[in-house]
């Protein structure tokens, strides 16, 4: 991936792909002119050393970056031992077959708050995540775990939870969300509010956490406990048109996944917003 550019693309295969494969999927990226692609674990990971090994080498051939999304089932808060393990085994595997397909970045939902404070939260994501990314150098996994910033509040995942775990643990950076961030509170949607959020990355992660970042974008309805469900950008209150000139502003790197409903169509409404600035 070059450290030169903002790439755009797809959380999933677009829907304008004739068939449900990430081949297929990839190939459909590159024909759009779209540079990148999240492979969607969400509901468990279910392909073969084989599948990622075909997916490898289409994603080379397109020249297509790619990362994953793990399984949403995961809870690194959970109080039950079972609970907690099943949480680790997903997002190693999501985290093994997804390296098998090129894909560095791992995004997560880490967990809830449940009846704990935030404090004790925080202590019991942070102590997982040590284990998983110690785990996966062990066995020379080349992969970066994203836990994401959530959209409700019983959700573990503020933007300074994030930060934090990625300035303390080796291997973690962060997934930032930014319908996430504005459902969450209904703020951070002006120019000032994204300039803080960039702002904090810098400040928390350097120069790297500007030139290596995860982003999720999509419209989003929301309510007084947070998000909703995501709509497509132009149905939203988004402020989508002032956070592509504040990325362009803080020379941002890395990736912009759309995870609105029409995937393709706004990423491509992105990309070329972002590219006349």
């Amino acid at each position: 991936m070059s450290s030169k550019q903002l790439l755009f693309g797809t959380g999933g295969i677009p829907r304008s792909t004739k068939g449900t494969s990430s081949v297929l999927g990839i190939k459909r990226i590159r024909e759009l002119d779209l540079d990148c692609m999240e492979l969607e674990f969400v509901q468990g990971v279910r392909m073969s050393e084989n599948g990622a090994k075909n997916v490898l080498e289409a994603a080379i051939k397109e020249e297509v970056a790619l990362s994953v999304h793990a399984p949403y089932y995961i809870n690194l808060n959970s109080y039950e031992e079972e609970k907690l393990k099943a949480s680790l085994e997903r997002i190693y595997q999501a985290a093994r077959i997804g390296s098998l397909c090129g894909a560095e970045s791992i995004v997560l939902h880490a967990g809830f708050y449940q009846k704990s404070s935030k404090k004790q939260t925080f202590e019991s994501v942070s102590k997982a995540l040590r284990i998983l990314t110690r785990q996966l150098q062990d066995e020379g996994i080349p992969a970066v775990l994203r836990p994401e910033t959530m959209g409700k509040r019983t959700q573990f995942g503020t933007l300074e939870e994030v930060l934090e775990l990625s300035a303390e643990i080796e291997g973690v950076m962060p997934c930032i969300d930014f319908c996430h961030l504005h459902a969450r509170e209904g703020k951070e949607n002006s120019y000032q509010e994204f300039t803080k959020i960039l702002s904090r990355v810098e400040e928390c992660l350097g120069k790297e956490g500007l030139s290596n970042m995860h982003m999720h974008i999509s419209g989003v309805e929301y309510g007084k406990n947070g998000e909703k469900k995501h709509l497509n950008l132009k149905e939203s209150d988004f402020n989508y048109p002032i956070l592509m000139k504040t990325l362009k502003e803080f020379k941002t790197r890395g990736r912009v996944i759309i995870e609105s409903p029409i995937l393709e169509q706004d990423a491509l409404m992105l990309k070329q917003l972002y590219n006349e600035i």
